[in-house]
């Protein structure tokens, strides 16, 4: 089931099958002058981001997968086939009904198997520049990027990564930056747009104390930029043969982001975990890579103990206990303690609802 099913370039959509990875779509629409913007950096099936909620590193100027996906084909637990926006519609909004398709986004298989979905699409930028710039401090980076998003610079990507991970990336994925917290951006729109933002952009970043800017235009260098962003975590893993990678994330009102922020980092420090920080920072999450000794059982207890820490700080500020990773198993307990007993039953009518034997994904979320 890997079909790309529908096109429909004038209205910004397409259908696609539940095999259909994010990659092998943007190849298909390489020539129609649109592209599919959710990136989370694997190259993850379509409707598998659907149903994990995911985002990425796009998502400051277009949304997450729940902003970009208009309808769904749902098959539910009863055999039962559901359009959620109704068959074969592909509008830009509406207001009919209950949100059907927001339901089965993130619902982590818990409802139905997604065997379809209908897309919406954007222009290919004119132009694209990236850059890196390192600064004296995580708080000096972070409050880099609240003003940036203050200044209402409409930036397509703003990515964070401290210095362990710094010096990760350049190990495995050969580049010469600081050894510095570090912001990735990247700039889309026309050429004198690009300019502007990009004049802005740097004078916000030199009075944080930004220095070892790098702008990268070519695709070449660009790319190279963003495959070390991606593959951060494999970096992270090259520090420590033998570990195994644990990976954890929150989101808090970006005001709430340099105070959370630089928290977690001292706390990693003082804790003795092992580990960087990389986050999409333009959305306010975040995500601590902790690298652990599988035989060590007093180090994993340290681990759940942190990562239990970091989602009731993030609950403290107003934001979530996860931002992309989702509940799974590991945080049923702090679902609980964010949406409160009445939101939590709730969530177990609309699942006895449509699933009363519990067939999809039993145990999982609730």
């Amino acid at each position: 089931m890997d079909r790309i099913t529908e096109l429909n370039t004038e209205d910004f959509s397409v259908v696609v099958e539940p095999g259909v990875t994010r990659k092998a779509l943007n190849a298909h629409l390489r020539n129609s002058g649109l592209w599919f913007t959710v990136d989370p950096g694997a190259d993850a099936s379509i409707c598998g981001m659907v149903a994990t909620g995911a985002s990425g590193t796009n998502s400051v100027r277009y949304g997450t997968i729940r902003d970009n996906v208009v309808n769904l084909e749902v098959v539910l637990p009863d055999g039962r086939l559901l359009h959620t926006a109704g068959q074969g519609r592909h509008f830009r909004k509406s207001a009919a009904g209950y949100n059907l398709t927001g339901l089965f986004v993130g619902s982590e298989g818990t409802l139905g198997l997604i065997t379809s979905a209908t897309l919406r699409l954007y222009p290919v930028p004119e132009a694209t520049v990236a850059a890196t710039c390192a600064f004296p401090s995580v708080q000096a980076a972070v409050d880099s990027t609240v003003q940036i998003l203050q200044a209402a610079v409409p930036v397509a990507r703003i990515e964070f990564l401290d210095d362990v991970t710094m010096d990760a990336c350049n190990r495995h994925s050969k580049l010469s930056c600081a050894v510095a917290p570090t912001l990735f951006l990247e700039f889309h729109g026309s050429e004198q747009a690009l300019a502007e933002q990009v004049q802005h952009t740097e004078a916000i970043t030199q009075q944080n104390g930004a220095s070892h800017f790098s702008w990268a235009k070519e695709s070449e260098e660009r790319n190279q930029l963003w495959a070390a962003r991606h593959n951060a975590w494999y970096a992270l893993l090259a520090l420590s043969p033998g570990c195994k990678g644990y990976s954890t994330d929150v989101c808090v009102p970006i005001s709430r982001l340099p105070e959370i922020l630089v928290q977690t980092k001292e706390e990693l420090k003082t804790s003795g975990l092992k580990g960087g920080i990389v986050g999409h920072v333009g959305d306010g999450n975040f995500h601590c890579i902790l690298l652990v000794n599988p035989d060590d059982d007093e180090e994993h207890h340290r681990v759940t103990a942190f990562t239990k820490k970091l989602g009731r700080r993030a609950l403290a500020l107003h934001g979530t206990c996860t931002g992309e990773h989702g509940i799974g198993l590991g945080k049923r307990q702090l679902l609980q303690e964010e949406i409160g007993a009445v939101g939590m039953e709730t969530m177990r009518q609309l699942k006895v609802m449509l699933d009363p034997r519990s067939l999809m994904n039993p145990g999982k979320v609730l």
